[in-house]
């Protein structure tokens, strides 16, 4: 059968992709079919020119509105004809829905994509049952898997509802699935005996990166997306509210982005990917909501602000990135306790829900702490094997570019093998790891495991050691993860064969994301320029000293210490650039900033700096409007506690945001309030020590006083005196 004639005719192209020629063979000869590609294989022109060959109308299930819309006017763009395809969804009014049906009746129609709710409906049903129906194609099957990342329970219902309407040919489309969403799909399909295709995972021109996740991230990000100006990204955030906070905090930074996310209406979230489509936007800052029916083959970077729930996510998300086969890099940044985070949530769900969600991020674990080829790590999970050395795309990524530090480790590879033997093949990792550094549980006790001899041979290391070793076994194959009871780690042949005859086994040293580690990692970045420039820093306190004492006023009342540590790192040259430094606005840059920029100028011409133009990440604005109604209100005299009531603040919390208001040198004045506090003498009083303090520090002044004032009344009167006397 020559299908070339076809995909010239309909599609203008002279050659298959990949696997699609077999595919669409399987597909005009009537069989169950079932096609494992990954995003940008060209999965759907599968079941496209198959639709358009045979007689009768194709029905193809799909999750996404807007993924239907592109494709059906994809279709529509190849034929005279505009019903040659037509979308049934909730979206139609009834003149539309009886424009489809008449299409459909009169053989005009050959594609018919429908939500499955769609599909659940009577009418359509009975519709639908005395048409002539080529096939049902199933995309994005994973949907019907609980174990697959974007579970639908209406797609389980599928199969039954195919056989309602025609005995047809059923094909099963998806673009990630692991065995066991593999087996999940055919089985819920009734279509074990289909032909099954798989293509290629890898993505060869994908570069993966993990970095841990420091409280530096935003700043990371902004960097990163700076030297990348103008290629187009997406970054992922779990939550909405980090959804419009990061696209903020990059607007303000001069980078065209906007936010993506359920919350937004309808229009806004068109307008917004439109805007990324047209390039009239650089970055998209989405939830999970976004990407699905975004075809845009340049997306140049995708990073993940928080990990995601599952590899298989990750992989598709990841996926949206280089799909013309240019750059495409994948930044994630990671961190633990994200993923207790997410554990937490999944308290509220079923158990066997949880007991699934537990193993998909394990996975995930494993992925960002491995210093394994990453591209090997990925691919083994979707169960495709990957040569570290020769493959295609083997240094793409960190771990290839920055190998860690490898060691001998057969001894102890043979004692996981003995464990895992010896324990009956019965538990999954964490329990074989308990097992070895002799951890005792409830179910090792059950099963007597802790009164065995070999329970505790592998105590002299931690158990994060094993788990690394564990992850590294798995990969090439001397133990699996049994399918069925998902999880339970079985020997395989060729762990057998190790355990009789073992050979060298280097070991590479897993990466440590631990709190510790973040603050290590902060430091050493520092160092690498991130520090304030010790020597700049002293002689802005020398100049700040004179300015003070010129002023009759402490030095700490000009500019604080981690202003002028924010300006050696940051070396801003004119006032507008001072007034972006951490704790300086506007009105303080003017009052005391001609001599500060001024010194910065020239130090920066004598010692040949190179200004960090990217590090001056600008905050949001994002308490803007709490300021200015905190500012207002104080001008009525209103009493604080109303203000911060009003606002759902604790009074510690509002006079917090007071001090940044005061000490960015903006007026703020808060006498009347004060009055009911403290009377003239004491206010005199408080107000002296202030004039001769070395330092503002609140503690240093409840000492001083001896319980004569609390914490809340020297925080008020110091607002005060920065009021007076620095601003």
């Amino acid at each position: 059968m020559d299908l070339h004639g076809p995909l010239k005719k309909f599609f203008g192209f002279n050659k298959f992709k990949g696997l699609q020629e077999e595919v669409i063979k399987s597909i005009v000869s009537n069989k169950n079919t079932f096609v494992i590609m990954p995003t940008g294989g060209g999965k759907s022109l599968c079941y496209q020119l198959p639709a358009l060959m045979k007689e009768g109308t194709a029905i193809v299930v799909s999750p996404l509105i807007a993924l239907m819309k592109n494709q059906v006017d994809a279709i529509r763009g190849i034929s005279e004809n505009h019903g040659i395809a037509h979308v049934l969804n909730s979206s139609l009014n009834k003149t539309e829905v009886a424009q489809v049906k008449e299409d459909i009746a009169n053989g005009i129609t050959k594609l018919l994509y429908v939500a499955p709710e769609s599909l659940i409906k009577e009418e359509y049903v009975t519709f639908l049952r005395t048409q002539k129906i080529s096939f049902v194609a199933i995309d994005e099957a994973h949907c019907i898997s609980e174990w697959g990342h974007d579970f639908r329970p209406e797609y389980r219902n599928l199969k039954h509802i195919i056989k309602a309407i025609d005995n047809v040919p059923v094909i099963g489309l998806t673009a990630t699935a692991t065995e066991k969403v593999q087996e999940d799909i055919l089985k819920t399909l009734g279509i074990t005996d289909a032909n099954r295709f798989k293509a290629s995972f890898n993505r060869a021109n994908l570069f993966y990166e993990v970095r841990p996740k420091t409280k530096e991230v935003e700043k990371d990000i902004i960097r990163f997306v700076k030297q990348r100006m103008g290629k187009s990204g997406i970054i992922y955030c779990l939550s909405r509210k980090k959804v419009e906070e990061i696209a903020q905090i990059l607007q303000v930074n001069g980078i065209k982005a906007v936010p993506y996310h359920a919350g937004l209406d309808a229009k806004t979230r068109v307008k917004h990917q439109d805007m990324f489509l047209m390039e009239d936007c650089d970055v998209v800052v989405a939830t999970i909501a976004f990407g699905m029916g975004i075809d845009k083959p340049d997306v140049r970077f995708v990073i993940h602000h928080d990990i995601p729930k599952s590899l298989e996510s990750y992989y598709q998300e990841t996926g949206r990135a280089g799909r013309d086969d240019g750059e495409g890099y994948c930044l994630a940044f990671y961190a633990y306790k994200d993923i207790e985070k997410l554990e937490k949530f999944m308290a509220s769900k079923p158990v066997a829900e949880q007991e699934i969600g537990h193993a998909l991020l394990q996975e995930v674990v494993g992925y960002a702490e491995t210093s394994m080829n990453r591209r090997k790590y990925l691919l083994h999970y979707f169960g495709e094997e990957f040569d570290e050395i020769n493959g295609d795309g083997a240094d793409m990524d960190d771990n290839s570019r920055n190998p860690k530090k490898k060691h001998e480790a057969k001894e102890d590879v043979v004692k996981l093998l003995k464990v895992v033997k010896l324990s009956l093949q019965q538990y999954k990792s964490k329990e074989v790891v308990n097992t070895l550094i002799g951890k005792e549980n409830a179910l090792l006790t059950s099963h007597k495991t802790h009164l065995q001899d070999y329970f505790g041979i592998g105590k002299d290391r931690s158990a994060s050691y094993w788990m690394a070793l564990l992850r590294q076994v798995l990969v090439v194959n001397y133990i699996r993860k049994e399918i069925e009871q998902y999880g339970v780690i079985k020997l395989t042949k060729e762990g057998e064969d190790y355990m009789n005859n073992p050979t060298s086994f280097m070991m590479t040293e897993d990466h440590s994301y631990s709190e510790e580690n973040d603050n290590a990692i902060i430091t050493n970045a520092k160092s690498s320029g991130g520090a304030a420039d010790e020597k700049l820093v002293k002689l802005l306190k020398d100049l700040r000293k004179r300015v003070a004492t010129k002023l009759g006023v402490p030095p700490f009342a000009v500019f604080q210490d981690p202003s002028l540590d924010d300006m050696a790192l940051k070396y801003p040259c004119t006032l507008e650039e001072l007034s972006k430094v951490h704790g300086v606005g506007e009105g303080k840059a003017k009052k005391f900033g001609k001599d500060f920029v001024t010194l910065i100028a020239d130090y920066v011409e004598e010692n040949d700096v190179l200004r960090p133009d990217d590090l001056i990440v600008k905050s949001t604005g994002m308490n803007s409007g709490l300021k200015l109604f905190i500012i207002q209100n104080t001008d009525k005299k209103l009493p604080l506690e109303d203000i911060a009531k009003s606002k759902g603040l604790k009074i510690s919390e509002l006079i917090k945001e007071m001090e940044a208001i005061i000490f960015s040198g903006t007026k703020l004045n808060i006498d009347y309030s004060l009055d009911d506090l403290l009377d003239e003498d004491q206010q005199e009083e408080i107000h002296e020590y202030f004039m001769e303090a070395e330092t503002d520090k609140i503690q240093e002044a409840l000492d001083e006083f001896d319980g004569d004032y609390d914490e809340e009344e020297l925080r008020l009167m110091r607002i005060k005196f920065i009021n007076e006397v620095g601003n």
